[in-house]
């Protein structure tokens, strides 16, 4: 679920209580221009709170891939490689077992770390463009 979709449906209760009260138009295109602002304005934070988020993410994958020690840079790619071994052999029926669902979702929570934080260092410089009082 989108933030969008999320503050939406939050606040689209009140826009619909806004609807049903008896007051004048400009009242309730006042009170609902109101509402919007109070929605763009929590939409904007939440954006700037997993932009951060994203962000201290891909700064801790950065500075392991840049640590001194062999073990440190590489111990990621090492379990990720394992793992991906595994989920070959588990598709090939190799393994005398089944991976578990968990095995899984790791797998794709490790390479999900790498793609999302190499694509945020990417676009990152652009949606802090786009948000209100970030541009240079």
């Amino acid at each position: 679920m989108s933030v969008w979709n999320l503050l939406s449906g939050l606040v689209a209760p009140v826009t619909n209580l806004i609807d049903e009260l008896h007051t004048s138009d400009e009242e309730r295109l006042a009170i609902k221009a109101k509402m919007f602002e109070m929605q763009m304005t929590l939409a904007t934070q939440v954006m700037d709170y997993e932009a951060r988020l994203m962000e201290a993410k891909t700064q801790v994958i950065t500075a392991e891939a840049q640590g001194e020690s062999w073990l440190q840079r590489s111990w990621r790619p090492i379990t990720m490689l394992s793992f991906l071994g595994l989920v070959i052999a588990d598709s090939f029926g190799v393994l005398a077992f089944r991976l578990a669902p968990q095995a899984w979702t790791l797998l794709q929570i490790g390479l999900g770390g790498y793609v999302v934080g190499r694509s945020v260092e990417k676009v990152m410089p652009s949606v802090k463009n786009l948000l209100p009082g970030e541009r240079a």
